[in-house]
């Protein structure tokens, strides 16, 4: 039987709720993230290293993605 996702808040979450932010989910050959608002939708799935060069493309000053 798989253990069930431990979610985990971005410490950005903000004041009242917390509830509009991203959650992480993170395993051996993965990383799952989540839209805390709806957390029954579809979620974002990265093999662990891709996840890194994922978060280095947001940061770069060059990046489009923002």
């Amino acid at each position: 039987m798989p253990t069930p996702d431990i979610w985990q808040k971005s410490s950005y979450s903000g004041g009242g709720e917390g509830n509009a932010c991203v959650e992480i989910a993170t395993h051996p050959t993965h990383i799952a993230i989540r839209d805390s608002k709806t957390p029954t939708r579809t979620t974002l799935t990265f093999q662990t290293g891709t996840f890194t060069t994922f978060l280095e493309t947001l940061k770069s000053p060059h990046s489009t993605a923002r």
